[in-house]
């Protein structure tokens, strides 16, 4: 259970740092999300901007700092499958379970984590896949799906967790550009809905129009933290300036 009555930010970094060997993936990294956000995080492949999502949802132990989910330490205060539950997350390969239905995907966690009876999560999972646009494929297995309605499965069996925040990991790199328009489409929704969400992309018309704060992120470092329309228009830092005339010109 997640507690109503917090009223901080619902996700706080605190000198996070991540080492794979003797290289520094995240450097010192300190941000802190608010309920409702939605926060871009963009920068150049290798900026360590998926290695901060897998830290945050712990796929990856940090080697240093902290990570608060309201207020508690997420990694000694919460128990992990709860915490997975609260902070939801999408990834850019789908990570469906190829044996089982559409259906299945989305009430498996929901019943073995949430411990909710199988009528109540297929309830549940009826309801956000409807939300997606994917209750005709119930039935229907991954390899059945084409890659844009595999990704609204996973979001729909995120968001069956009730989640309070959902983590996106570069959720179109893995699509075909037609299909990239339809993920999106999802997405502007839950942002419209009030949901808390920190999105790594490189679709910058998203984190333009969307988002209520950008993240650049540049070698481990966040190089600025600003509002849309401050970045995309003012950006400070000249790596920011450089990276946004190289990724607007395409």
């Amino acid at each position: 259970m997640t507690d109503n009555r917090f009223t901080g930010p619902i996700l706080q970094v605190e000198h996070l740092k991540k080492s794979f060997g003797a290289h520094e993936v995240l450097k010192d990294i300190s941000f802190s999300v608010e309920k409702g956000d939605v926060v871009s995080i963009i920068g150049s492949s290798g900026s360590g901007k998926s290695t901060l999502l897998r830290c945050i949802n712990f796929l990856e132990q940090p080697t240093d700092g902290q990570i608060f989910f309201q207020g508690k330490n997420a990694e000694h205060d919460w128990p992990r499958g709860q915490y997975h539950a609260n902070v939801g997350m999408v990834f850019q390969s789908f990570n469906l379970f190829n044996n089982m239905t559409v259906l299945q995907n989305c009430t498996e966690g929901q019943i073995r984590v949430l411990k909710r009876s199988k009528k109540e999560a297929e309830e549940k999972a009826l309801m956000y896949l409807e939300k997606v646009g994917m209750t005709p494929y119930i039935k229907a297995r991954p390899a059945q799906l084409s890659g844009g309605q595999k990704q609204r499965v996973a979001i729909a069996r995120a968001l069956a967790m009730d989640p309070e925040v959902l983590l996106f990991d570069e959720p179109t790199s893995a699509l075909d550009p037609e299909m990239v328009g339809e993920v999106l489409g999802v997405m502007r929704d839950l942002a419209d809905s009030g949901l808390t969400m920190l999105v790594v992309t490189h679709e910058m018309a998203f984190a333009r129009d969307v988002s209520s704060r950008v993240i650049f992120m540049d070698a481990g470092v966040i190089t600025e933290d600003a509002p849309p329309a401050e970045i995309f228009t003012n950006p400070k830092h000249p790596r920011t300036r450089e990276f946004l005339s190289r990724v607007l010109e395409k």
